[in-house]
């Protein structure tokens, strides 16, 4: 049974039709009126699964224009599922205004979840998914990704991205010189018949991808990045000159870590903090 006056947010499949689930086409052969992305996209969805629901469009051109026309259906009592060409909606997807919009007056908006094209790459990349963002899609001019990149960089965790097969081998060179050649992986055409996964250093897989006889599809790049370790790497990336008695009197005591951190501190210049913060980093690896 459907409740009147809301508005169902119904995730659809990313290619594999397979998995939209049972609830989702319950919503959307039970609402009144179905405000797709783009009609014809969700007609073919419609058609195979017999659901006759009528459509109308809500995309990113028009989205403002439907909200008055919303709140009218659903002020009547009418129920309305929002859907976008694949996966979750609002997702860089249109709807967020509209989602706003309607909260703000009051009505009930109810997630129906499903596919999503973030979560599905991340569990299959290979990377850290216990801290990760979504970020959309970088900027189309080199220089203002550059700027967006360097911004990001601030945060440890793995960072998510859309990326526009024209612009993909650009985008990856890019973080490439911003956040160096970390723990990467590209995900393409996910869920459908050519789905493949790039994995490997940030290097490696720009190279997988340049071997590749050309990039069709729809992309999604991952990079794991933690700052702690950077910071760690570059402080203990030099040599340290011990003479035989300090070494035999560290390995016969062992200092605690504050009495270690200031005595590599005197010896290479790092601060104690630096040096404190590494040890721990160590220690928990």
């Amino acid at each position: 049974m459907i409740e009147k006056g809301i508005l169902d947010l119904v995730s659809t499949p990313l290619g594999h039709l397979g998995d939209i689930t049972a609830r989702a086409l319950d919503v959307l052969n039970a609402v009144d009126r179905i405000a797709a992305e783009d009609t014809r996209h969700t007609a073919g969805l419609l058609r195979h699964f017999s659901i006759q629901t009528p459509c109308f469009s809500c995309h990113d051109h028009n989205e403002l224009e439907r909200v008055e026309q919303m709140i009218g259906y659903l002020s009547r009592g009418e129920s309305i599922a929002l859907v976008s060409d694949a996966g979750t909606p609002l997702i860089s997807d249109p709807g967020f205004k509209l989602v706003r919009a309607l909260v703000a007056e009051g009505f009930k908006v109810v997630p129906v979840p499903g596919a999503c094209a973030i979560t599905t790459a991340l569990v299959a990349s290979g990377l850290p998914s216990d801290r990760f963002g979504f970020y959309g899609f970088p900027p189309a001019k080199q220089s203002a990704r550059l700027k967006w990149y360097d911004d990001l960089k601030a945060k440890t965790g793995t960072y998510i991205f859309y990326e526009s097969k024209h612009r993909l081998m650009n985008s990856l060179e890019d973080l490439m010189n911003v956040f160096g050649d970390v723990d990467a992986c590209v995900g393409r055409e996910l869920t459908k018949e050519y789905e493949s996964f790039y994995r490997g250093s940030l290097s490696e897989v720009i190279q997988q991808l340049s071997d590749l006889p050309s990039l069709l599809g729809e992309f999604v790049v991952l990079v794991s990045f933690n700052e702690s370790e950077e910071e760690a790497d570059n402080v203990f990336d030099e040599s340290i000159s011990l003479s035989v008695k300090e070494l035999c009197d560290l390995l016969a005591s062992p200092p605690k870590k504050k009495s270690l951190a200031a005595f590599l501190a005197e010896r290479t210049g790092h601060s104690k903090q630096d040096w404190y913060k590494s040890l721990l980093t160590l220690e928990d690896a």
